[in-house]
């Protein structure tokens, strides 16, 4: 009958969030309850016949012949009395308290007095985990919760607790630390109280410093972290005298083309070597001075077929020109002599007379003398 009056209270109650165990058999046992979530207390190892349950001065639990003669949390709490436990649902800030049990024997008798404190903390929500690169290359890294009643922070990398060698400041009990340049890992930052435990993790690289240690010829020492990419200690440029060597010319521009001799970098610890290479700024322009030749070989020869095109076809046209030209006609007179008598063929003294070249349109020559013969005489191609 009790155990089902216990359930039916269990049942009635009101149990969220989070549940704890303490074992109270001991006296000045201190214990935690998470607020809004469930503790469960052992109180002793069975129910005896008599006991009382105090809170601040109040019974709020009255056994006797196993059942309650009283129960001030009914509603939210439960019994058990073949192994002493005391289960209380929904807790509030004000069960957090000292309670005090009294064992009694059948006649009423006080055998056993002990004390229990309660507290009744907040549990922590969430963690926030920030990190932020500092100017020397170092990085802080802050840990936050939400809610929560006396967090306890705890830091790991990689699996481990934090060392001092890897701590510019704080240490691994508190929520905001400075690594130093060189660490780098999985980083864990673990926020706990007395009812909960929240962890946030996050991958951590070095903020791109690297560590400088060199000598320089003039003998200053540098010894200190710098930035990577804008990193210019511990390198000495040496500038040896510039000569050209196989000088290369170029038929069309003239241009020359030199090598330099190598260049040295010295460091103290290091050295880089450059050599064999053409001057900086040719070697950029390069491109646009071969297209610069290009077009200038290209205009000249351009040039010369244009030239060479029209006077072949001035000597093409003079050629056509002559050609074209004809006789036209040519006076021829015949005298007879006298005295001659003609019997088969006479014979005849031929005078010349002019010949003329017209490129006007052919013309027909009316002879104007009884003597003169005309013959027209065409210059065949």
């Amino acid at each position: 009958m009790e155990a089902l009056v216990g359930l039916f209270l269990m049942l009635l109650g009101v149990s969220h969030g989070m549940e704890t165990y303490c074992d109270g058999r001991q006296n000045g046992t201190q214990c935690y309850g998470a607020l809004g979530g469930t503790v469960v207390l052992r109180l002793m190892d069975s129910a005896p016949e008599i006991f009382r349950y105090w809170r601040n001065q109040n019974v709020i639990l009255n056994w006797s012949d196993n059942k309650f003669k009283s129960n001030l949390i009914s509603n939210r709490s439960f019994f058990t009395p073949s192994n002493g436990t005391l289960r209380i649902n929904n807790l509030s800030r004000n069960d957090g308290s000292e309670y005090t049990l009294d064992i009694y024997d059948s006649g009423g008798k006080l055998l056993d007095r002990r004390t229990l404190q309660l507290s009744i903390q907040a549990p922590v929500s969430s963690v926030l985990l920030v990190s932020e690169c500092l100017s020397q290359g170092e990085m802080k890294v802050s840990c936050s919760s939400e809610g929560g009643d006396s967090p306890q922070y705890s830091w790991t990398l990689d699996g481990r607790t934090l060392t001092d060698a890897e701590l510019l400041s704080g240490n691994h009990e508190t929520n905001n630390i400075t690594l130093k340049q060189d660490v780098s890992g999985r980083l864990v930052c673990s926020v706990r109280n007395s009812v909960s435990s929240v962890s946030e993790v996050e991958s951590i690289s070095s903020c791109g410093f690297i560590f400088i240690n060199c000598t320089l010829s003039n003998g200053t020492h540098i010894s200190q972290w710098v930035l990577a990419a804008s990193n210019t200690l511990c390198i000495e440029p040496t500038t040896a005298p510039t000569t050209i060597t196989n000088p290369t010319k170029s038929k069309e521009t003239g241009i020359t083309v030199s090598v330099k001799p190598s260049t040295n970098i010295s460091t103290s610890s290091q050295t880089v070597t450059s050599s064999g290479r053409a001057d900086p700024w040719f070697i950029k322009n390069l491109p646009l001075m071969a297209g610069v030749l290009s077009a200038l070989v290209f205009l000249v020869l351009l040039g010369g077929a244009v030239i060479y095109t029209q006077e072949k076809m001035k000597r093409n046209k003079a050629t056509e020109e002559a050609d074209e030209q004809e006789l036209t006609y040519a006076e021829v007179r015949i005298v007879q002599r006298q005295g001659l008598k003609v019997q088969q063929r006479a014979e005849v003294e031929v005078e010349y007379g002019q010949v003329k070249y017209s490129e006007q349109p052919r013309q027909t020559v009316v002879p104007t003398g009884d003597d003169c013969v005309y013959a027209k005489v065409h210059k065949s191609s």
